[in-house]
């Protein structure tokens, strides 16, 4: 079960009892979906961004409430190194800077990394510099946002959906394997079935491919789930485990995971 904080938000103390009866709805509402004993805090945004404060007061509790009911993530410290690559700056004085976010492992000033996807050529990267939100780092971890610093990389040379990785962790590939779940009509999917050789967007991390759909089954129907092949039109980071969406005409009409690359 996800955990959860709620805030209400109330302008002044006559309220009062409005607010309370706020939160017993809410509270009834959040049982009945199977959240329990959810901390609910009371107070104003507006007026704490007003400096009152009442509010002010209200905003902190609020806070210290997250702080104590919602455990740090866990990070993945130990996995070889991989960020997607989001976005890519040409800075003078400096050079190329790839940002992202870190999904797993360390990465230190210095280090060696392999930038995958786009082609089958695997390249090497030198890490010059490391900066997040304008200060500069001697190593990034699991769910940093950063910013690295590249030696002898070009901004044309790099693009979202392309990922740097510990060298030799990742390998790019052009087919997989996947267990795959197409969203019902009433899940916001697809009206009708598809068959072999459909073509959705696929979306896994920050990479969008065109992928060709190849099954056994006359057709798959929104609802089912199957084991399917997909081809992609272009080298991805592939690995055994990674979550993927299918996407169609602005939406998300499926979901899997990747079972074996090939």
């Amino acid at each position: 079960m996800p955990y959860l904080v709620v805030f209400v938000n109330k302008m002044d103390v006559a309220d009062a009892e409005l607010a309370d009866l706020v939160v017993l709805e809410v509270d009834e509402l959040l049982r009945g979906h199977g959240y329990i004993d959810v901390p609910i805090v009371k107070g104003s945004a507006l007026g704490a961004l007003q400096g009152v404060p009442q509010w002010v007061a209200s905003v902190e509790e609020l806070v210290a409430t997250i702080d104590r009911a919602i455990p740090d993530p866990v990070r993945d410290v130990t996995s070889p190194f991989l960020m997607p690559v989001e976005s890519v700056h040409a800075v003078t004085g400096i050079g190329t800077v790839v940002t992202g976010r870190v999904s797993r492992g360390v990465v230190r000033v210095g280090d060696t990394l392999e930038l995958i996807g786009r082609t089958d050529v695997v390249r090497d990267i030198v890490i010059t510099g490391i900066e997040s939100f304008h200060r500069e780092q001697r190593e990034a971890t699991a769910g940093d946002n950063v910013g690295l610093r590249v030696r002898g990389l070009a901004k044309s040379d790099v693009a979202r959906g392309q990922v740097l990785a510990a060298p030799g962790s990742i390998q790019p590939h052009t087919a997989c394997k996947a267990e795959l779940y197409l969203l019902s009509a009433k899940e916001g999917g697809r009206a009708k079935p598809i068959r072999a050789g459909y073509k959705p967007q696929l979306f896994l991390g920050a990479t969008d491919v065109t992928a060709t759909l190849v099954t056994d089954a006359a057709e798959l129907a929104p609802g089912a789930r199957a084991q399917v092949d997909l081809v992609l039109t272009r080298p991805v980071a592939l690995e055994i485990g990674v979550r993927f969406a299918l996407r169609e005409g602005g939406k998300t009409i499926g979901a899997g995971v990747v079972t074996a690359v090939t």
